[in-house]
């Protein structure tokens, strides 16, 4: 008996040391995350990009990243067409709204089953709630915003309006834009009062959405059926047909438009997301000076409710070994230490987690306070897998009633016809 006792005990501790080399082993494995960003490519973010990449490789040196790069506007199917190949990224840079997208490519995997639970209850709850689908988040924001109004302080006062005050409703702005539009830079060019982006790409359908909140309308119920039916939807193209009308909108313009006019100082306000105001610095760094930011306008009956948008995460299951090195890349990434400058002094944004919302970076960042309490005056815009076809159907819509001078009922008509089918 005794002898068998040895043979077991020799026996487990055998085992015990191949399981601890096991562990050891899997402990040190080298793994490669794939990390689809576009940001990389743009001036503005470059250093900051570089700054994650290095300080996350330092603190974990088993852990590498690779970078899968294309421009903004052709990241997404790059994204899936790697996927089609068998080539899948593990982690996605991503707008919130292309996450419907990716999780209906079968690409983006619920939070809860790749993040730890402890770094979950961090987000806040209503923020996490907007990358929902089917009750399941498959995004996690590293920050978040509103639409605001940037404008211009030096042309206000150019032309006779307080720069410490600027206009709280649609029709106060009208006001202001009719003396803004009689002022020339000072190379003589035109001056637009105001910029809305109407281009056909997503994201100026999601800042149209955004305008249509400001006037207390919805483009979709809380089924994610269509609902245009409203008068805020309508008042919404209304001004933007009078803006155009007026010659106050540029027509046609990308966010990177306005963001270029404002800051050459041909643009007095415009509607942009937060961080757009690294574009405008990236072109002109005095643009601090000039720039401030202000609630978003109220419309109609509107309450000047926005919609809220975030730079996110989106994650991609491509096995434990895998999941385990994006969850500390994105809790490395999600950080204050990693943000704080990065919010204050890059991108001005808001925190998306309770450990942030103290940073003093944010709350006294002076492009960021005029519009720091439209933070809490968003409402939450159903996902739905069609939601970047329907932004651009949306712009169509903008582009219907600005530049081919459509009436407002014969382009919302063939909108809802149009968008109806993107829905099916």
């Amino acid at each position: 008996m005794k002898k068998i006792l040895v043979l077991l005990l020799s026996l487990l501790t055998a085992m015990s040391l191949f399981a601890g080399g096991s562990a050891e082993k899997a402990e040190s494995e080298q793994v490669t995350i794939k990390v689809a960003n576009y940001a990389v490519l743009e001036q503005g973010y470059i250093p900051f990009w570089e700054g994650v990449k290095e300080g996350f490789e330092a603190k974990y040196p088993n852990y590498k990243i690779e970078w899968v790069t294309a421009p903004y506007g052709e990241i997404v199917n790059q994204v899936i067409n790697m996927a089609g190949g068998g080539d899948r990224v593990d982690v996605i840079f991503s707008e919130s709204s292309w996450v419907p997208g990716f999780e209906d490519a079968g690409l983006a995997a619920p939070v809860d089953e790749v993040l730890s639970a402890d770094f979950i209850k961090d987000i806040y709850p209503s923020v996490l709630a907007d990358f929902e689908i089917n009750g399941k988040a498959y995004g996690v924001p590293l920050y978040v915003t509103p639409f605001v109004l940037y404008y211009n302080k030096d042309l206000f006062a150019q032309a006779g309006l307080d720069p410490n005050t600027p206009p709280t409703t649609y029709d106060e702005m009208l006001k202001y834009a009719e003396k803004l539009s009689q002022l020339k830079d000072k190379n003589g060019n035109k001056v637009y009062a105001f910029g809305q982006t109407t281009a056909s790409v997503a994201i100026s359908g999601t800042a149209l959405t955004a305008m249509v909140f400001n006037f207390g309308g919805e483009v979709l119920d809380a089924n994610g059926n269509l609902s245009c039916d409203n008068e805020g939807f309508r008042q919404a193209f209304e001004t933007l047909a009078l803006l155009d009308e007026m010659g106050y909108n540029p027509q046609n313009a990308k966010l990177k438009d306005l963001r270029n006019l404002f800051a050459l100082g041909q643009l007095a306000m415009y509607y942009d997301q937060s961080w757009g105001f690294n574009g405008v610095s990236s072109i002109n760094p005095d643009a601090k000076n000039f720039t401030a930011s202000a609630a978003p306008l109220k419309g109609g009956n509107g309450s000047g409710e926005s919609l809220m948008s975030a730079h996110c995460f989106v994650l991609v299951d491509n096995g434990e070994a895998h999941n385990k090195a994006v969850d500390a890349f994105v809790q490395y990434v999600i950080s204050a230490d990693t943000l704080s400058d990065y919010l204050a002094n890059v991108t001005p944004a808001y925190p998306a987690t309770y450990s942030m919302e103290g940073m003093e970076g944010v709350a006294n960042n002076p492009i960021l306070k005029g519009a720091a309490n439209s933070v809490a005056n968003v409402k939450h815009q159903v996902t739905v897998p069609a939601l970047n076809d329907l932004n651009l159907e949306l712009t169509t819509l903008a582009q219907a009633v600005t530049v081919s001078n459509k009436s407002v009922d014969q382009a919302i008509a063939e909108f809802k016809k149009a968008a109806a089918l993107k829905l099916q």
